[in-house]
């Protein structure tokens, strides 16, 4: 099994809601990695791929997807409430639903964090603990699998047309603050351009 990690994506700080859908990308795809690797190795010792991979993709999920939720519940969720018109009710309405999937989960992901850090440190799993490992990343599988369709088919492209301008460049920087980057003068520029 080939394993690729750290393809480019498509969007940067300019474009904060593309970002945010470049995320979803990240995490069906180190989700899938996750389960590959789990039914492939059935929790015996795995080869240095493997182990690499795996350590990479619960890193992802410890540091950076909570960063993702972050962006949702803390920046867009509450503009995207102020902002909203008499259209946008409906979607609204499936922020409740998107939040409480985000509770869903992280308890999910606590339990591949616990076994899948056991895994990388004692080299093996016991049967139970590879069930276990296997059933909680089929369940985050089907969560996000209807989770990121709504967000990428109807929050997201609603957030781009009932988001002013200042909302969505608020937005951009929340986001990269979060992950402690400073939007230098050109970048800033870009963004302004993009959303006039």
């Amino acid at each position: 099994m080939a394993i690729t990690i750290g393809r480019k994506l498509e969007s940067d700080y300019a474009n904060p809601l593309g970002m945010l859908s470049d995320c979803h990308r990240r995490i069906e795809k180190f989700l899938n990695l996750l389960l590959a690797v789990t039914k492939q190795a059935q929790g015996k010792e795995l080869n240095d791929e493997y182990h690499t991979a795996f350590a990479t993709a619960l890193r992802y999920f410890r540091e950076g997807a909570p960063k993702h939720t972050r962006d949702e519940e803390d920046s867009l969720f509450p503009r995207m409430r102020q902002a909203a018109g008499q259209q946008a009710l409906q979607v609204l309405a499936r922020l409740e639903e998107l939040q409480q999937d985000h509770a869903v989960a992280d308890a999910g992901h606590h339990t591949v964090e616990v076994l899948g850090s056991r895994w990388l440190a004692e080299g093996h799993l016991t049967p139970a603990d590879t069930q276990a490992l296997t059933q909680a990343l089929e369940r985050l599988h089907a969560l996000y699998q209807r989770h990121i369709v709504i967000e990428d088919t109807e929050v997201f492209p609603l957030a781009g047309r009932i988001l002013m301008p200042e909302e969505i460049h608020a937005l951009a920087h929340e986001m990269a603050a979060r992950r402690g980057v400073r939007l230098d003068a050109q970048m800033l520029l870009a963004l302004q351009t993009t959303n006039q």
